[in-house]
This record gives C-alpha cells, structure tokens and sequence, in this order.
C-alpha cells in the first residue's frame, strides 16, 4: 500500500483532484480535445464527450500521449478515423509509440488514426479556427494554441516576442505554472505571473499545476487580481 503526505493528496478540495493537463474545445458544431493524456478515457468519460473531431497535439511527451489507444472508442462509435493534428517531432514520437496504428498489415482493434502535419501555420477544424503558437520547454519546441479569444499554453519556459506577440489581445490565456521553486523547463508561479501581466491578458488562467505548489484555496489567495488557478472541470467561454 503507498501513503501520501502531500497536502494537496490529502485535500479534500475537489480543484485539488488534479489528472493530468488537456483542454477540451467546443463550438456549436465541433469538438476538439488538446492531448491525449494517461487519463484520456476518464477525462472523456467525465466530461460526457460522445463526439470528437479532432486531436490536436503540443509535444512528444508522454504525459500528453499515452491516452491515444482510447481514441478507439471514437472510431467504434463514429466510424471513422481520428484526425490527429501534430507537427513533425510529435508525429514521429506516434508513430514510434504506436507502430502498430501506422502499419500496412492492421488488425481489428487498434486505433484508426489519420496524421494531418501542422506547424506555425493558422488551420481549422469544423468551425474553430486555432493559431499555433510556437515556446520552448526548455530546448523542445512545443506548440500552444490561441482559439480565437483563448489561448492555451502548457509545457513552456521561455516565448520568444514574435511569438508572444500572437497571444496579445486574447481575454484569456491558460498558461503552465508547475510551482514555486525555478525548474529547468516550466514557468514557475512568479514567472507566469510576470509573462501574464507583460502579455496583458485580462484573465490568466494556470495549469500544469504541480503539487509541489500547494493547494487551490492557499495559492489563489496569492494571486493578483485577473490571475487564477485552473482546476479539473474548469468551463470557460468568451
């Protein structure tokens, strides 16, 4: 049996229920989910989702693609392939992972995907139209997205200005603060905080929330006005 003498474990705050970090986008007519995390098939399942457009990817890591053999389910129920929308680095981390999805001889069961690239380039799914926005996660080139007037951000230390430039006028941004102390490739808290007010955004949002930060109720005490902690569940619009 393994114990846990987190705070944050043994909150009982249901925003401190934290899985693993992914946003699902939805329009009147189309529905896309970012990442395909470990807890893809809860996230689903939780959040009632029984149609999916699309999946759209921000790296290679496995925190943001072990979810993909669920993706199945979709393909049983909708009868057809899942568009999965990864620039180059992404794409040959999935086909390495999941050889099996991308070869000649397939057999009943395995996911039914179909690679569509992307890079810094504007694109649209259904009626959403998304704008990648290139950071870094250290020496890695993760891609954000901005969804007309939100922009999604995880896995990021660094934006370069061209680049922040693209996120400026968003009324929302949901960006990674993993936690207080400097890491070698997330935003800490302070520095999330700095990149929110340079960027100017009214409403900043933090994901990627390690528990190594605290729990909700103690850290949003600390937050400026217009900075949040996200947390599991969270429905935005704008």
């Amino acid at each position: 049996m393994i114990g846990c003498d987190c705070v944050v474990c043994r909150s009982t705050d249901t925003r401190d229920n934290r899985l693993r970090s992914s946003i699902l986008v939805r329009s009147a007519t189309t529905t896309i989910v970012v990442d395909t995390t470990p807890d893809f098939r809860y996230q689903m399942l939780r959040s009632g989702t029984r149609e999916l457009d699309g999946v759209i990817y921000t790296h290679p890591h496995k925190d943001h693609l072990a979810g993909l053999d669920d993706i199945r389910a979709y393909n049983f129920f909708q009868k057809k392939a899942m568009p999965l929308y990864a620039n180059s680095l992404t794409e040959e981390a999935l086909r390495r992972d999941y050889y099996y999805a991308f070869d000649d001889l397939t057999y009943p069961g395995i996911p039914e995907i179909r690679m569509v690239p992307i890079d810094r380039a504007p694109f649209v799914i259904g009626d959403i139209p998304i704008q990648p926005i290139e950071v870094w996660h250290h020496r890695m080139p993760v891609l954000g997205f901005r969804f007309g007037d939100i922009t999604y951000i995880t896995d990021a230390n660094r934006i370069e200005p061209d680049q922040m430039n693209l996120i400026r006028g968003s009324g929302i941004l949901i960006l990674n603060a993993l936690r207080k102390e400097k890491h070698l490739s997330h935003f800490t808290l302070d520095e999330a905080i700095q990149m929110g007010q340079t960027l100017q955004v009214p409403s900043v949002y933090f994901t990627h929330i390690s528990h190594q930060l605290g729990t909700h109720a103690a850290i949003s005490q600390e937050l400026p006005d217009g900075f949040y902690l996200a947390y599991d569940g969270l429905q935005l619009s704008h």
